[in-house]
């Protein structure tokens, strides 16, 4: 197996293991920002660490886009395996944090529309909400609420997230080992 795979696939299952703990201790309870912070550190070793070795072991100096290239070699199977991780974690093993966050957020969603102002602005935002009553824009809201809350959302939007910043980081990782590190 490819050196920059090998060493994605690591730092995955390290965000993995570190995730668990989080969980199993309680650590940051249902703060994610922690875990969404390591999870881009990660990532961004990943990227570095894989093509750090990968340009140590290569004879030949090779290009930029060759070098761009073996850096995603090492952020894609990253965030593969962390964003079907996210899936099963916030379906199988901690489904009642989305279930929390669905709660808060409806609360939140009632107390606007008992507020004849907010309500005002609410209905003014769309459309659709012109004609309708409150109870039918708070289903529709919690209808929307569900979705951007469930566990494939969630895989959706890592999946994509961690796809740009993999990119961008492979890039700038790429430049500055160029410029810095690896200069003929």
């Amino acid at each position: 197996m490819r050196v920059t795979v090998l060493t994605g696939l690591s730092f995955a299952l390290l965000w993995i293991i570190t995730k668990m703990v989080f969980f199993w201790t309680g650590i940051f309870g249902s703060d994610v920002i922690p875990s969404v912070l390591l999870n881009m550190l990660f990532l961004l070793l990943a990227i570095s660490v894989g093509l750090f070795l990968h340009k140590r072991k290569m004879q030949e100096q090779g290009n930029a886009l060759l070098d761009i290239k073996n850096a995603m070699s090492a952020g894609l199977p990253y965030l593969i395996v962390v964003s079907v991780f996210l899936y099963f974690y916030y379906d199988k093993i901690d489904p009642e944090f989305n279930q929390h966050q669905i709660a808060e957020a409806y609360t939140n969603v009632e107390k606007k529309l008992g507020n004849p102002d907010e309500f005002a602005e609410i209905k003014a935002s769309n459309e659709e909400f012109e004609v309708m009553t409150k109870e039918e824009i708070l289903s529709k809201l919690k209808e929307n609420l569900e979705r951007n809350y469930s566990a494939s959302f969630t895989m959706t939007v890592s999946l994509l997230g961690l796809l740009l910043l993999a990119t961008i980081n492979s890039i700038f990782i790429t430049i500055i080992y160029r410029k810095l590190i690896f200069r003929s």
